[in-house]
C-alpha cells in the first residue's frame, strides 16, 4: 500500500508532505505534518533568518529520536520552483544548495525531515561575503543558566562600544546566540578575526564569566565561539525547533527579555501564538547592519600587543598567524590503533596560553568514540564502574563530551581531564571502551566538520 500523503497548497505551489503521521517527537506526540504546519506559522520569522542564504540539511527521518544525517547537495528528485547555488569547499570540490526565498520552499524542505534550519551567513547573489556575524555561547558543563545570560549581555554591550546591534535569541539547546547584521564587502576571513576580538574583550570585560579558549580542557564559564564564523560553518536558524524531547525552539528575543527568560518557554506549542501577537523581535534587522572596522582595528590592536591569532577548527589548513596547533594536553600512554582525526599533543610544559605565556599541560584521557552517544555514554559508565575510586575527584566540566562531525552524520567523542585527581592516582590511558573509526572506508571531507 502507498504511504498516505498530505498535499498543501502554500503560496499558489502544491507541496506534497510525505508520511505526514509519521511522529517526530515521540513524548509529545508531534508528527512531521505538526512540524511543517509550525513552520508555516513562523514562517515571516523563520523565512528571516534563513530566506535567500544557502542552507546545509540536517535530517532527522526518523524523528529526533533517530540518528541524523547531514545532506550538503540538494535532492536531485526536487520541484522546478526549488533553488540552488552552487558553493566550493576548500577541497575544491562543489555542491548546490538549496535556497529558501518563501514558505512554500520551506515546507518542502522541512519534509525532507529538517527539524532545524542550518543557513550559511551568506546571501546566494555572493557567497564570499558573509552578511551576519554569529556569536555563539556554549557554557561548559555545570555553569547555571543565569551566567550565560550575564555574558550575553556583555557581549551586547561589547558590540555596542564598536558600532554594531546585538540581536539576541536563545539557542534552543544549552547556549546563546546574539546575531549581528553586516554590511557587504568583508571577508570570511575579516568576519572570523572580528568574532576573535570580540571574544577577547568579552573575556577581558568579564573574565570570572567567560572565555574565548579554543581547547574544552582550557575553558571555564562561557565559551565565546568565534569558530562558528569560519567558512562552511552553520548555526541553527531564527524560529529552528530544535531536536530535543520538549520541542524548544530558537527563539529570537528583545533585549529586555533577555535577563530572565527561559528556554523552555519557547517550544512549539508557544512561539507561533508569541510571533502572531508580539510580533518578530528580529525585525528591522536588515536595516541595522553595521561595519566591523572598529573590531577589526581592536584585531590589530590585541596582535600588537602580542596575541596571535586563535586556533581554527580542524581541517583547516594552517593560517599564516595562527599559533601551533597543539592541544594544551596530552593522552597519557596512547591507545592501540589509529588517532583519526587527533590534534598532535604538545609536549609536557613546552604549550602557551594566548598572551604567550608559559603553561603546564593538562593531564587528559580518552574514553570513547562511538557511533552515538548513547553508545559513548554506556562507555563511560563501563569505565566509571572499573575507577569508582576516581569519579568523586571529577566535576562536571571535566567530562568532556564532543559533538563531532564526520562526512555525513555526528558522532560522539568522550574525553576526562584529570586534573582534579591527585598524580598518583589518575589512571592511564587505556584502550577505548568504543572505538569508531568515522572515517573509515571514507575520503576526507569536503569542509570544517567538527563541531
Amino acid at each position: 500500500m502507498a504511504a498516505r500523503k498530505e498535499i498543501l497548497d502554500i503560496a499558489g505551489r502544491q507541496v506534497t508532505v510525505t508520511n505526514p503521521a509519521k511522529v517526530y517527537f515521540p513524548k509529545l506526540g508531534l508528527t512531521k505534518l505538526d512540524l511543517v504546519r509550525y513552520y508555516l506559522a513562523v514562517a515571516q520569522g523563520a523565512l528571516g533568518g534563513v530566506g535567500g542564504r544557502p542552507m546545509a540539511l540536517k535530517r532527522y527521518v526518523n524523528g529526533v529520536e533517530g540518528e541524523a544525517f547531514y545532506q550538503k547537495r540538494a535532492p536531485q528528485n526536487r520541484p522546478a520552483w526549488i533553488e540552488t547555488v552552487e558553493l566550493k569547499f576548500p577541497s575544491g570540490r562543489t555542491a548546490h544548495e538549496i535556497v529558501v526565498r518563501d514558505a512554500a520552499q520551506l515546507a518542502w524542505v522541512v519534509n525532507l525531515g529538517c527539524v532545524d534550519l542550518h543557513p550559511h551567513p551568506v546571501r546566494a547573489e555572493d557567497l564570499q561575503h558573509p552578511d551576519e556575524l554569529r556569536v555563539d555561547l556554549d557554557p561548559v558543563p555545570g555553569v547555571p543558566w543565569s551566567q550565560v545570560l550575564q555574558v550575553a549581555l556583555a557581549v551586547r554591550d561589547v558590540l555596542a562600544d564598536y558600532g554594531l546591534t546585538g540581536w539576541p535569541k536563545t539557542s534552543g539547546s544549552r547556549g546563546f546566540h546574539v546575531y549581528c547584521r553586516v554590511v557587504p564587502g568583508f571577508t570570511f576571513t575579516q568576519v572570523r578575526q572580528a568574532a576573535v576580538a570580540l571574544a577577547r574583550e568579552v573575556e577581558a570585560r568579564v573574565p570570572d564569566l567567560a572565555t574565548s579558549r579554543w581547547w574544552k580542557e582550557e575553558r571555564h564559564g562561557v565559551f565565546v565561539d568565534y569558530n562558528q564564523n569560519a567558512k562552511d560553518r552553520t548555526t541553527a536558524s531564527a524560529y529552528s525547533v530544535r531536536p530535543t524531547a520538549d520541542a524548544r525552539v530558537s527563539a529570537p528575543l528583545h533585549w529586555d527579555e533577555v535577563a530572565d527568560c527561559d528556554p523552555a518557554a519557547f517550544t512549539v506549542a508557544s512561539v507561533p501564538e508569541r510571533l502572531a501577537v508580539l510580533g518578530d523581535p528580529w525585525e528591522g534587522m536588515d536595516d541595522a547592519a553595521g561595519t566591523l572596522e572598529p573590531l577589526l582595528e581592536l584585531a590589530a590592536r590585541q596582535k600588537q600587543r602580542g596575541l596571535p591569532d586563535a586556533p581554527w577548527p580542524p581541517h583547516f589548513e594552517k593560517q599564516p598567524d595562527e599559533p601551533p596547533r597543539a592541544q594544551p594536553s596530552r593522552l597519557r600512554s596512547e591507545p592501540s590503533g589509529r588517532r583519526s582525526g587527533e590534534v598532535p599533543a604538545a609536549a609536557p610544559g613546552k604549550t602557551s596560553g594566548p598572551t604567550g605565556r608559559r603553561r603546564t599541560t593538562i593531564p587528559l584521557i580518552e574514553i570513547a568514540r562511538a557511533a552515538s552517544k548513547d553508545e559513548a555514554m554506556a562507555g563511560l559508565e563501563r569505565w566509571k564502574e572499573r575507577h569508582p575510586e576516581v569519579w568523586p575527584y571529577l566535576a562536571p566540566a571535566d567530562v568532556l563530551v564532543d559533538s563531532m562531525r564526520g562526512r555525513s552524520s555526528t558522532w560522539t567523542r568522550i574525553r576526562l581531564n584529570l586534573t582534579r585527581v591527585p598524580e598518583n592516582q589518575r589512571p592511564p590511558q587505556e584502550a577505548l571502551e568504543v572505538d569508531f573509526d568515522p572515517w573509515a572506508g571514507l575520503e576526507q571531507p569536503e569542509g570544517p566538520w567538527t563541531s
